[in-house]
């Protein structure tokens, strides 16, 4: 169990630290993906009109607000088999090592990871967005399901995974 964790935390880091082919908009952000009414400044998402339902849930919205992570509700296949998938994400402390957004993509009896983001915690709402290429079979148009994972990598020596937040969520590939 604890070589898994270390070869998917490598694995994590590995894809975090590469630059993604499909970095989205200039500012590296989907604005398709951003919820109405928000805006990206200085690097943050700031969200005008809180009607999501994500961005009202408790732990975004009290004065005590925990790490979290959303799913967007569909995800793309590009005719060369790349596969993207983001969401919104808030962490607040990065000192104990750094953090990253994982996902894994589910259609059928096939599961594969798609890349990893470095998040940065900084008590503000962000956009995540991973992108691969998924051969043998790929991926195809439809219904779909998306494990998103918000963790550091922490430790001295040998740097183990602590999860800070996770979502699975139903969703379209288009």
């Amino acid at each position: 169990m604890r070589v898994r964790l270390v070869l998917a935390a490598a694995a994590l880091l590995t894809a975090a630290v590469a630059p993604l082919a499909h970095a989205g908009g200039a500012d590296g952000h989907h604005t398709a993906d951003r919820p109405a009414g928000s805006q990206l400044r200085d690097g943050h998402l700031h969200d005008s009109n809180l009607r999501d339902s994500r961005f009202t849930d408790s732990r975004f919205t009290d004065g005590h607000f925990t790490d979290g992570l959303f799913v967007d509700a569909y995800g793309t296949v590009a005719d060369d088999s790349t596969v993207t998938l983001s969401g919104t994400y808030r962490c607040l402390d990065d000192s104990a090592g750094p953090v990253f957004v994982s996902s894994t993509l589910v259609q059928g009896d096939r599961s594969t990871g798609i890349g990893g983001t470095r998040a940065v915690c900084d008590g503000h709402l962000h956009t995540w967005t991973n992108s691969s290429v998924a051969k043998d079979p790929a991926y195809v148009p439809g219904a779909a399901r998306v494990e998103a994972t918000l963790m550091q990598l922490s430790g001295t020596g040998l740097p183990l995974p602590r999860f800070l937040a996770t979502e699975k969520a139903d969703v379209e590939l288009r």
